[in-house]
């Protein structure tokens, strides 16, 4: 059995598990799980911890590795599992020595400490981490105790990794990180996102497909805007962090945009480029949401047209101010989360059925699905190869995807 890395929580998360196959490979550890665990929510974390015992059921001689923000939070928890090998923070899963202490280990010659070596082949679609932790304490989150303050890399650094990325057979990159519209707020000459993005473009004209991950839409960069309206390889598709949709439990959240902001964002977008789909992350339950407050964040996804939605139900996380404040019964968040999915998929309905009738060029993931550059998935019977990208009449929808044709 090789390394398998089982991934929770978000787009960082998942591509850090990239980095972590790799390091593991490096180190030469074999018969291994590594379970990347999640600490938003504490379904999240229920999951995680049923993986554990689940792997260790089905692989009973594989050695079982923890890592992620749940366990850099409270790593005594998860060392105590029945089955569980090894416990690594955040900063440890990354270094290829750390799976030399589980492992047998590389030669010496294989890779110098830290060096990861260069993305696996065959990825058409990669995460490229370019900012990490965070400054802000919103309080509901547990995130900046398990991932520090924010730093960003180098722009020099991300330069070379995208080209690396790029010639592994990479045909699109995701910019991710845990704040990242803070990207460059520590490095030298004002450095921004929407500097380091204008610049990645400049340098990389044979990437042909950037996207950005979850952004904050009271702090995207006036460059950034400017790159999005006038640069087609910057793909129409913006994922904001909105949480909820009310004032007050924005500001109770501590979150840094109101509603107007929100939707002036959103508008803003539209009209740079009118052919883009949003998504939102928004979180149900908050302590002290009144059912008028929740209709506000209902109505938030319409008025922004949010197509992409993800869903939370709120969950109290130990040692948050939230965790303090007046829960509400367990019953209603769940309800109101559920209503909140609801109003998502149809929300995506209604944004494919649009679609209907519209060409457009679709990146070929796997053999008959592959996905469009405002973010939606297709499903087609073309015969086209991985990485490659095929332009298509997108002709129906069915269960969440679009359905395309060659055009």
């Amino acid at each position: 059995m090789a390394v398998d890395v089982i991934t929770f929580g978000c787009r960082l998360n998942a591509a850090e598990s990239d980095v972590i196959r790799r390091a593991a490979a490096t180190a030469g550890l074999a018969d291994a799980i590594i379970v990347n665990t999640c600490a938003v929510t504490a379904e999240a974390e229920r999951q995680a911890r049923q993986a554990i015992r689940r792997a260790r059921r089905e692989h009973p001689t594989a050695r079982i590795i923890v890592t992620g923000c749940a366990a850099t939070l409270t790593p005594q928890r998860y060392a105590a599992l029945d089955g569980v090998d090894a416990v690594l923070d955040n900063s440890a899963k990354l270094r290829i020595e750390s799976y030399g202490t589980v492992g047998p280990s590389a030669p010496a010659s294989a890779a110098a400490p830290n060096a990861i070596p260069a993305a696996e082949p065959g990825r058409v679609r990669a995460y490229l981490q370019v900012q990490q932790g965070c400054d802000h304490r919103c309080t509901f989150c547990v995130i900046p105790y398990a991932r520090g303050p924010s730093r960003s890399l180098p722009v020099a650094t991300i330069v070379d990794q995208a080209r690396g990325l790029l010639a592994a057979g990479a045909q699109e990159i995701v910019l991710t990180g845990v704040d990242l519209t803070a990207y460059g707020a520590d490095l030298p000459d004002a450095m921004s996102l929407g500097r380091l993005v204008h610049t990645l473009l400049a340098e990389l004209p044979e990437l042909q497909r950037l996207r950005l991950s979850s952004l904050d839409p009271s702090e995207i960069d006036d460059e950034l805007w400017d790159v999005f309206g006038r640069e087609k390889r910057l793909l129409p598709h913006l994922h904001f962090s909105l949480q909820a949709g009310d004032d007050l439990i924005l500001k109770r959240m501590k979150r840094r945009h109101s509603r107007s902001d929100a939707i002036a964002a959103a508008k803003r977008a539209r009209s740079l480029r009118p052919e883009v789909a949003l998504g939102a992350d928004m979180i149900a339950g908050f302590p002290t949401e009144t059912e008028d407050m929740f209709r506000r964040s209902l109505g938030l996804i319409d008025e922004c047209g949010i197509a992409f939605l993800h869903a939370f139900p709120y969950s109290p996380r130990p040692g948050t101010p939230a965790a303090r404040m007046p829960q509400l019964d367990p019953a209603i968040v769940r309800e109101r989360a559920a209503r909140l999915r609801e109003a998502g998929s149809a929300a995506l309905a209604r944004e494919l059925a649009r679609r209907v009738g519209e060409v457009g060029d679709v990146l070929i993931e796997r053999p008959g699905r592959g996905r469009a550059e405002f973010y939606a998935a297709v499903r087609f019977d073309v015969g086209a190869p991985a990485g490659s990208v095929q332009r298509m009449r997108f002709v129906g929808t069915a269960g969440g995807v679009l359905n395309g044709a060659a055009e």
